[in-house]
Order: C-alpha cells, then sequence, then structure tokens
C-alpha cells in the first residue's frame, strides 16, 4: 500500500512510518523539516504541514491512505479534512488521544481528578477531531486512540483492543508502548476492521 504519514518525524510518527516499512508499504513522511524525514529510512520526504492543505493535498494525492500523527492543538480539523478532500484520498487514519475514551469508573478519561491539567487542551481538541469525524460522510476514517500511559518501549505484539472505554489490566495500569501501537494501527490499516469508528488498544 502506498501510505502518507504527516507528522512522521514525531515520536508516534517514526514508529508507524518504522513499522510500515517493515511491512513493505511504501512511505511518504511528510512534516515542517525535510532533512529529520530522510532519515527515517526508505521513504519519499516532502516538506508540508496542516497550516497549507492545498499544497498538502498536492503531496496527498495518489496514496491508499493518509495517516495523521500531529498534535491536535496544533491544527484545526478542517485543514484536515480539506487537505484529504482535496488530494482525492478517500481514507483517514488518525492518531488518537486516551483522554476522549471513557473512564471504568465513568466519565470521560479527560474530566477525571488524575487527569493532568496540562493535558487538557490537546485532550478537548482531540475531542473536537473525533467529533467532527463522526459527521463526516465522505471520508472513510479511522481514530485510534492509545492507553492512559503511552510512551517508548517494547515491540511486542501482544496487547487487547477495545471501543470506547480506557482498557485497563489487572494491576489497575493503562498502558501502550509508541512500539505495540504502531503494530496495531499498521493492522488497522491492512484490514480495515474499524471502519468509520474509534477504537482504542492497551495491555
Amino acid at each position: 500500500m502506498k501510505i502518507a504519514i504527516i507528522g512522521a518525524g514525531g515520536n508516534v510518527g517514526q514508529r508507524l512510518v518504522s513499522e510500515a516499512l517493515s511491512r513493505g508499504h511504501e512511505v511518504t513522511a511528510i512534516g515542517p523539516n525535510a532533512a529529520k524525514l530522510e532519515s527515517l529510512g526508505e521513504v519519499a520526504a516532502k516538506p508540508g504541514t496542516l497550516g497549507e492543505p492545498d499544497a498538502l493535498s498536492a503531496a496527498l494525492a495518489g496514496h491508499d491512505v493518509v495517516v495523521s500523527t500531529v498534535r491536535f492543538v496544533n491544527y484545526d480539523v478542517g485543514q484536515l479534512l480539506a487537505a484529504v478532500r482535496g488530494s482525492g484520498v478517500g481514507r483517514l487514519a488518525v492518531v488518537g488521544g486516551a483522554g476522549s475514551l471513557t473512564s471504568p469508573a465513568g466519565g470521560l478519561v479527560a474530566d477525571g481528578p488524575a487527569f493532568p491539567e496540562a493535558a487538557k487542551p490537546e485532550a478537548a481538541a482531540g475531542r473536537k477531531v473525533l467529533d467532527a469525524l463522526r459527521e463526516e460522510d465522505g471520508i472513510d476514517w479511522t481514530f485510534l486512540s492509545p492507553s492512559a500511559v503511552f510512551t517508548a518501549g517494547e515491540r511486542t505484539g501482544e496487547f487487547r483492543l477495545g471501543k470506547d472505554e480506557l482498557l485497563v489490566d489487572a494491576g489497575g495500569e493503562s498502558r501502550i508502548s509508541f512500539e505495540d501501537y504502531a503494530v496495531a494501527f499498521l493492522d488497522e490499516i491492512e484490514d480495515g476492521k474499524h471502519s468509520r469508528e474509534r477504537f482504542t488498544v492497551g495491555y
């Protein structure tokens, strides 16, 4: 498949590029720093940002799927949707956040007492993106939310999938590595089991 990854130079973006390349996909890495993108491996590196949707559309054209890993506070969802529509690509996969998941205790994770204050703007922006996608009928979208603790780690290939509720393990922890998140994300790109849905991944 031909996969365009916006924000490919970030922590999650780099893991998605690596996982996609390991599976034999063709990857176009898109971001503001072309030199950084070229260090990611056998990718087609193209400069581009969501702030310039017309130019970005040209970079996205011809791909099977567009992936956005960009932090929600750094763009307006209208820019992302305009860029994808303008490209003619019919499929969009978005790296989501945990804040918009429901907590096992009830309510949204972002509204819980333990949710960091500094993370609330990003969580609120993520909810707006998810709401907009749920109203979108012209693009086949997917939104994958990680677990509460989302950090660098190991690629084990062992994890659980859920829908809209935060996954918590037997020890009461909710976590997933960037590497295993990338496995679940590429599985979805290949299998397409969550069309026009949000889902989540965790241990």
